[in-house]
């Protein structure tokens, strides 16, 4: 038995940096207090969505990670509570700028950093202007109470993230993110197809799913705004929700899982036992062809 306590949180946020990050640091305390040894807070936390327009002067927010101060504030605060902390930040990279998450573990050591893989381009999701595609690639991390996987926000849709993470070895998959309302659409709500989406990763690849979401309406230029919907989530194996907040108050979601027990269940169903690897070559390209296995007419030979 190898029980490990999660924690999921949700928050507004404000222009100001250090409003936020007292703020966060509440939420862990409070999640650590309940026993929780690895708590999710959401994408981009120490301040607003920048990212609804495109305006330079936030590409200066950007700051390397060995001298990013939400980093370094985390990683005192894992350390001092015990707790292993995903923390999403903005990150400056030589030339380069990253949506990323750092993975702090319960001694307060950076074990590494995830830049997010897609990066999505729409109306209040202007990120191109901002991210580059992540050069790290699908990462999972040996933390001092279980073996993770993260991704971050726009990752979650693609059941590729999750089952990358899953085929090394992940053992719970963390999400953090930031979406709301469709600026679009303003009509349309796709805070249950957020959740479906995620649900389906966690039972395709019976690995539990921790999401944290942000809340609260932020103004953009031009008199736009996005409420972001909350309802952050934690689901077991099977894909089911075990917890959830609601779509406008501050959150703490905590939950246990018996990881043996996990694994007990993912060996079981036999999803990894049966894949096919050498019939997926359609999804090694973008228009579903390109990758296909290429078909030998029998006695044809392969040749040089």
């Amino acid at each position: 038995m190898r029980n490990v306590t999660v924690a999921a949180t949700q928050m507004a946020c404000v222009e100001d940096m250090a409003t936020n990050l007292a703020a966060a640091e509440q939420l862990v305390r409070q999640a650590a207090g309940k026993g929780a040894q690895i708590i999710l807070l959401p994408e981009l936390f120490d301040g607003l969505y920048f990212c609804q327009d495109e305006l330079p002067r936030h590409l200066d927010r950007a700051q390397p990670v060995d001298r990013h101060p939400t980093v370094a504030r985390f990683q005192a605060l894992a350390k001092q509570l015990g707790v292993v902390l995903p923390v999403s930040f903005y990150e400056l990279a030589g030339q380069a700028r990253f949506n990323s998450v750092a993975i702090i573990d319960a001694d307060g050591t950076n074990l590494g950093t995830y830049r997010k893989t897609h990066i999505p381009h729409g109306a209040g999701y202007q990120e191109k202007y901002y991210f580059s595609p992540g050069d790290t690639g699908f990462r999972v991390w040996d933390t001092a109470v279980g073996r993770i996987g993260v991704g971050i926000c726009w990752d979650q849709w693609f059941p590729e993230t999750a089952r990358a993470m899953a085929l090394m070895g992940a053992e719970l998959l963390f999400f953090p993110t930031a979406i709301g309302s469709e600026i679009g659409d303003p009509a349309w709500d796709s805070a249950p197809h957020w959740q479906r989406v995620q649900q389906g990763q966690a039972g395709a690849n019976l690995v539990p799913l921790i999401a944290s979401n942000r809340i609260g309406t932020e103004a953009g230029q031009n008199g736009t705004q996005m409420t972001f919907y909350g309802s952050s989530f934690i689901a077991d194996e099977f894909g089911a929700k075990l917890a959830e907040a609601d779509r406008s108050s501050r959150a703490v979601l905590i939950q246990q899982f018996d990881l043996d027990q996990v694994a007990q269940h993912r060996s079981y169903w036999g999803v990894f036992r049966d894949r096919c690897p050498d019939r997926y070559g359609p999804l090694m390209s973008l228009d579903g062809r390109m990758g296909a296995q290429r078909q030998v007419r029998p006695g044809q030979g392969e040749g040089r």
